[in-house]
């Protein structure tokens, strides 16, 4: 018998067991950092001890309006602090957080409201008219506060209680309603919903807790680190980094409307330190005009994911003063669950194509996580790791969602086998590191020879006058589908289908060249992803 056989006494009990929650990082913060800066925006700066006192009167402020723990409430903001504020002041009350894509079109703005039942919805000056016309719609319409933006010149509608007003009515001593179980429902954030109607991505706090954890530990965050939110807080709750930085005492730097010339302004202005953005974000930083650009002395450590960056992109940003990192994850994993871990002995040291295309590596599993594999998806067996055999990647571990609200019959198939499967085709090098080749449904299958429209485009963006590509299947009567690249080239470059076609062919196999290009500008979603459905779409028509 072992000597804890017998544990008489070893109970849990409130000394020794806490539920986790990312409040927590805010309790702490508004302690031990109270004279920090916070959170800048403009000509505003908060400190953490105003911060929390916020915090605490926009939760007593639901809870006077009936907010009741476990009801919806939902936000429509961008990267304002009002949308930050959210993060921390809805849970406080016991209520979860859903924060809706401000992209989104009309119906399915109204979709969300009722699916998610949202009984208070926060929202920008810019976007009350469509929620309003949203809520007509609803048989139990959520109450509307009013977000204005004085920073940016955004002045209320007048027509709904202003949020400052809103929070006036609060009280910054306010008791947070803290979680008495970690697997308490804390967000509720929905999917692009390309293919159908979105599905409503469930998040714990315990999960949110281990995510700010994991991050920190593995981006190497030092203390009182200077975040720029770049990706959006509508997006996987901006990858959970709002909710991290108070445990670090850092500030956030709000960022509303993503361009070139604001980043590096909030760079050099505010001594950016951290953000994270998809590779199109940094070939707005490659491709700026030198009006945009500002000078700075230090070193940026940038997280990007959404899609594989090319090397290409990789090797034209480090020089500019970014180190950049790749991680993956989706909706479902609370944001970044892999990253693209360094060895710099090995590394180090090779020829710049060779270090560029590791960079463009998946890469392995974070702390957080249990396991990020890369499975056949019928029998469940880990693929060889030969960097050439495809499965789907396939995730375990507590940063995946509780499930699909109230959707238990998606829930179950993506939970099928006791992973999350991801629908993410990939391979595994020797050492295990993942490189992601497809999605499943963006894979070309031409003359029964799979072609990765990652491999083309990656092949294309080394092309000096392409600034994006995208590449989807086009039917063909004679191989089924062949690869049909969709271009968007630098401001004043030139060339050719004729070109672009025989660069790839220099780079690639003769089946995985692009048998069609088109010069367009890409349709990207707010998070910068390039909506390849709507490409599909137009490569189904005679002329692409």
């Amino acid at each position: 018998m072992g000597w804890l056989a017998d544990e008489t006494g070893l109970d849990k009990c409130a000394a020794n067991h806490v539920p986790l929650t990312p409040l927590s990082h805010l309790r702490r913060a508004a302690d031990i950092f109270a004279g920090r800066e916070a959170m800048v925006y403009g000509t505003l700066r908060r400190s953490y001890a105003d911060y929390a006192a916020r915090v605490s009167r926009l939760a007593s402020a639901l809870a006077g309006a009936g907010v009741r723990p476990g009801d919806v409430v939902a936000t429509l903001l961008p990267n304002v602090p009002a949308q930050i504020e959210a993060h921390f002041g809805i849970p406080a009350c016991g209520a979860v957080l859903n924060t809706i894509n401000t992209r989104l079109d009309l119906d399915t703005v109204q979709y969300i409201l009722e699916h998610g039942g949202a009984v208070v919805v926060v929202v920008d000056s810019t976007l009350v008219e469509m929620v309003e016309t949203a809520c007509a719609t609803l048989d139990a319409p959520p109450r509307i506060i009013e977000v204005p933006d004085e920073q940016a010149g955004i002045a209320p509608t007048g027509r709904h209680t202003e949020y400052e007003a809103f929070l006036a009515t609060g009280d910054p001593g306010f008791d947070w309603i803290m979680p008495q179980d970690e697997w308490e429902s804390l967000a509720l954030n929905y999917t692009s919903g390309t293919t159908g109607r979105p599905k409503g991505v469930v998040y714990h706090h315990r999960g949110a807790y281990l995510m700010t954890m994991g991050t920190a530990v593995a981006w190497q965050m030092p203390l009182h680190a200077r975040y720029l939110t770049i990706v959006p807080l509508f997006h996987c709750n901006g990858w959970n980094h709002s909710w991290m930085l108070p445990m670090l005492g850092g500030t956030v730097i709000c960022c509303r409307d993503v361009t070139a010339h604001a980043i590096y302004d909030a760079i050099a202005d505010h001594r950016v330190t951290h953000f994270g953005g998809a590779p199109i974000v940094l070939n707005a930083l490659i491709n700026a005009p030198d009006t945009d650009r500002r000078p700075f002395d230090h070193v940026v450590q940038v997280y990007t994911a959404g899609a594989p960056p090319p090397a290409a992109t990789l090797r034209a940003i480090e020089p500019l003063g970014f180190l950049v990192t790749q991680v993956y994850g989706l909706t479902e994993t609370y944001g970044h669950v892999t990253e693209c871990l360094w060895r710099p002995e090995e590394w180090d040291p090779l020829p710049d194509d060779d270090r560029y295309a590791i960079k463009a590596r998946t890469g392995v599993a974070m702390p957080m996580m249990e396991t990020v594999t890369v499975l056949d998806p019928d029998t469940l067996i880990p693929v060889p790791r030969d960097g050439a055999t495809l499965g789907e990647v396939m995730h375990r571990g507590n940063c995946v969602m509780k499930g699909y609200f109230r959707n238990p019959d998606a829930t179950a198939k993506a939970f099928a086998g006791g992973y999350f499967r991801s629908g993410d085709i990939a391979y595994q090098h020797s050492d295990g590191w993942i490189k992601i080749a497809d999605r499943a449904k963006d894979i070309i299958i031409s003359g029964g020879e799979n072609v990765s429209s990652v491999e083309v485009e990656n092949a294309l963006m080394h092309h000096p006058a392409v600034l994006l590509a995208a590449v989807v299947a086009k039917p063909d009567e004679k191989w089924g589908e062949v690869p049909c690249a969709f271009v968007e080239l630098k401001h004043g470059a030139t060339t050719d289908a004729a070109e672009l076609i025989a660069f790839c062919r220099g780079r690639l196999a003769g089946f995985k060249t692009p048998k069609h290009v088109v010069f367009a500008e890409l349709p990207k979603t707010s998070t910068g992803k390039i909506q390849k459905f709507e490409l599909r779409a137009r490569a189904r028509d005679a002329g692409a």
